[in-house]
Formats: structure tokens, C-alpha cells, sequence
């Protein structure tokens, strides 16, 4: 046998190989086996724990003009778009998640969600 019929050695590179194949990854081992065959837990999220968010429950909406805004005082009752016992909207940093209803809990207005809202329902 030739020197040309054996396999073609590797030139020597300055940069280390940077990929594996699929097939050179034992079973249980690399990123990818770690993410599908671990249960994800609540503690997983540690650390987006103290990642600020902004959550808004809406009643409901009016339209006013300037004038109409300066006449406003304590005892004022404003008319919203919504009508007693409909769901309100949930947001969360200004998106739609979920809608819900007021509730009263320790004398105080509380919310409990009754629909998530899922991305492509967001319009409905």
C-alpha cells in the first residue's frame, strides 16, 4: 500500500476543532442531552428572580378630553368601556398575558386570572 491509499492525515491548524457530530456524544452527556432529559423546576429560574417586571390589571378604558380631565374630583365617577362582571385585561411590561376578575381578599381588590392569553390569541 501506497502512501496515497491510506487515509489523508490532518494538516495541523492554529485554531482547535470547535464542533462535534451528533454521533460523538455518549448518551446522557453535552448541553443537549442536559436540557430534554432533566425536569426543569421552579428552581431552575433562580435567576431571573430579581428581574423587575411591571403588571397592570385593567379595568377598563375611557377617552377624555383636557377639559373634561381638569373637571375630575374626589367622588367623580368615570365611565369605562367595560361592562359589571366582564374580564378584565392582565398585562405584563405592557403585554397581554391574561384576563381575570376582581376579587376581594382581606378587604382588599385582588385579581384572579381565569385565561392565560396565549401569543397568537393576544388580537381575540
Amino acid at each position: 500500500m501506497s502512501e496515497s491509499d491510506t487515509e489523508p492525515t490532518a494538516e495541523p491548524t492554529a485554531e482547535p476543532k470547535a464542533e462535534m457530530k451528533l454521533d460523538e456524544f455518549s448518551a446522557g452527556e453535552g448541553a443537549l442531552a442536559d436540557s430534554t432529559a432533566e425536569e426543569k423546576t421552579a428552581g431552575d429560574l433562580a435567576p431571573v428572580f430579581e428581574v423587575p417586571v411591571s403588571i397592570s390589571a385593567v379595568l377598563g378604558r375611557a377617552s377624555l378630553s383636557v377639559a373634561q380631565l381638569l373637571q375630575l374630583a374626589q367622588g367623580s365617577v368615570l365611565e369605562l368601556d367595560r361592562k359589571v362582571g366582564e374580564a378584565i385585561d392582565i398585562y405584563v411590561n405592557n403585554r397581554l398575558v391574561a384576563r381575570g376578575e376582581v376579587v376581594i381578599v382581606d378587604e382588599r381588590l385582588g385579581v384572579t386570572m381565569t385565561e392565560i392569553i396565549k401569543d397568537g390569541d393576544a388580537a381575540a
